[in-house]
């Protein structure tokens, strides 16, 4: 007569791999990916670069990510309008020195980074990774200010010894150049 049929196949393995594919491509890659997104982004520079000027403003802002955010005043010769130069720190120690030469002509290296989505790494796209005291100021090509500490009693420095030549002044001379003398032509 009949002949008993075998029992159908379990399905149930089948569907939760099937269910743990689908966790992984709906929840797994999508965070992988942001999370190498962050890294590039983290780690590629859009420029890099130094600027020059006085340090007249750093603090530390954020509500939950603190960061240390400045100010530089950037003059490109005497007389003119200061162009302000917006920046971020993320390292205490950086931070600290900035704070020391504060006042001072300064140069910052920064690496401008582009595509970071929140204000939690920063408030400006340019991070200043080191800062360097200049000891001269430039007034225009050519010219150099040395710039020198006060005396500390109130009495005037000392001019310089007689034994060591002066050095050469940084300004051309006044004073025209001797004339070339003068050669008639010959006359055939």
């Amino acid at each position: 007569m009949s002949t008993p049929r075998p029992p159908p196949p379990n399905l149930a393995p089948r569907r939760r791999t099937s269910a743990l594919k689908m966790m992984f491509w709906l929840l797994l890659v999508p965070i992988s990916l942001v999370i190498g997104y962050f890294a590039v982004v983290l780690h590629w520079n859009y420029s890099t670069g130094e600027r020059a000027g006085w340090v007249q403003k750093l603090s530390s802002k954020g509500w939950l990510c603190k960061t240390w955010e400045g100010e530089m005043a950037m003059v490109s010769m005497p007389g003119a309008i200061p162009e302000k130069f917006l920046f971020t720190v993320r390292d205490e120690a950086v931070a600290e020195s900035i704070n020391k030469v504060m006042g001072k002509r300064v140069t910052l290296h920064y690496e401008e980074k582009v595509g970071l989505p929140t204000s939690c790494f920063g408030e400006t796209r340019h991070f200043v990774t080191s800062v360097l005291q200049l000891e001269e100021i430039p007034l225009v090509p050519g010219v150099v200010v040395p710039n020198r500490p006060a005396a500390s009693s109130g009495a005037p420095a000392a001019p310089p010894s007689s034994a060591q030549p002066a050095p050469p002044s940084p300004l051309p001379s006044t004073t025209p150049p001797p004339p070339a003398p003068v050669t008639s032509p010959a006359k055939n």
